[in-house]
């Protein structure tokens, strides 16, 4: 038995607004058939008693087959044939047909039924709609549970697909929100490692750099609870956390910035981009050798794109700034919130690391 199998079992059964408008229009749609042969038998007849004693008759067809339609539909169909009890389902057709087979050749008198149809010719024709009548009534009488099972099958599967849409979405956030959760330690290790080597070069430096954590780490804590905020607040977050990371370069390392944002109320991802500068910060600044990283955000026409190039000084055994897991996260979550909606460029070219995100409807 497959797993969709037994997870369509299991289901609980609840009836629903949506169940009540599904069989409500099915009800109102067989109510407005009903009126059909009422309509074709006075244009036949020009008569009301021949209307009605067709009507009746044709009355009775369709409300047989209404009754087996609704009967597969909400018993036989649900409760025998997609509960592992198909014996349910072919027993109860085959009690139905033998009703419907009773009910034509014992209940009905075909002479009876035509004598009052005043048009001989019409009532010939009767005479043999009858039988053609009774067949048809027993072929749709199969037709009907087939329909039945189909329509069951399909609004199943649409009601499956859309518990597995809703629970894989779950899943997502749920995944999102980790990463996100992931960001804020591995950020914060970052920075208190800048700030602890601060402490044995410049105290002043230090002191000063606790303040600035401590703001970044207010946004970082009350202004990112929302699956969205504005790029204008990431840039100066950003800023910010650039500001901070200078105090530990030398002056062999070069920083250099570019904000450029038309419409500071776009909506962007929280954090999105700052593994990416700590990235820049960690491998791309050298003790003893000349540095250099270039950080770029634009904004314009609502596409959001970011650019880093940074020396490229690999990371040593010795290294003790945390793992890569910064940029696995970039990446997870660009595909989770941006899934064919952004590009992603990366190269290391002459000892320079280029990493570029754009983001938004011109990616």
């Amino acid at each position: 038995v497959s797993k969709k199998y037994v997870y369509l079992c299991s289901m609980k059964v609840n009836i629903t607004r949506q169940d009540i408008t599904f069989y409500g229009l099915q009800v109102a749609a067989w109510l407005a058939f009903l009126m059909v042969p009422a309509i074709s038998a006075f244009i036949a007849t020009h008569s009301w008693s021949g209307a009605m004693s067709a009507f009746n008759f044709n009355a009775r067809v369709h409300w047989t087959s209404a009754a087996i339609y609704f009967v597969n539909a909400l018993i036989l169909v649900p409760w025998g044939y997609y509960r592992n009890r198909r014996w349910m389902f072919w027993l109860g057709n085959a009690i139905i047909l033998a009703a419907l087979v009773y009910g034509f050749f014992y209940n009905f008198n075909p002479d009876s039924f035509a004598e009052n149809i005043p048009n001989e010719r019409y009532r010939q024709y009767a005479l043999s709609s009858f039988y053609a009548s009774a067949f048809l009534a027993i072929f749709m009488s199969a037709f009907l549970a087939g329909i039945a099972l189909l329509v069951h099958h399909v609004r199943r599967s649409m009601v499956i697909n859309r518990q597995l849409k809703e629970e894989q979405q779950k899943r997502t956030e749920a995944e999102l929100e980790w990463l996100k959760n992931q960001i804020n330690p591995h950020f914060l290790f970052n920075t208190l490692n800048n700030i602890s080597s601060l402490t044995q070069i410049d105290a002043d430096k230090a002191q000063d750099s606790i303040a600035q954590l401590s703001d970044l780490l207010r946004y970082a804590m009350y202004e990112t609870n929302k699956p969205l905020v504005s790029v204008s607040g990431e840039v100066e977050f950003m800023r910010n956390y650039i500001e901070l990371m200078r105090l530990r370069c030398n002056e062999r390392t070069t920083v250099s910035t570019e904000f450029a944002v038309a419409n500071p109320d776009t909506q962007v991802a929280p954090l999105l981009f700052i593994s990416l500068v700590e990235n820049a910060f960690k491998h791309g600044v050298s003790s003893s050798k000349p540095s250099q990283i270039e950080i770029s955000l634009t904004e314009s026409d609502g596409t959001i794109t970011f650019t880093c190039d940074n020396t490229n000084y690999p990371k040593s055994d010795s290294d003790r700034s945390g793992s890569g897991i910064g940029l696995e996260n970039t990446r997870r979550r660009l595909e989770l919130l941006y899934a064919g909606r952004y590009e992603w460029e990366q190269s290391l070219e002459d000892n320079i690391y280029h990493v570029k995100v754009q983001i938004g409807k011109n990616s």
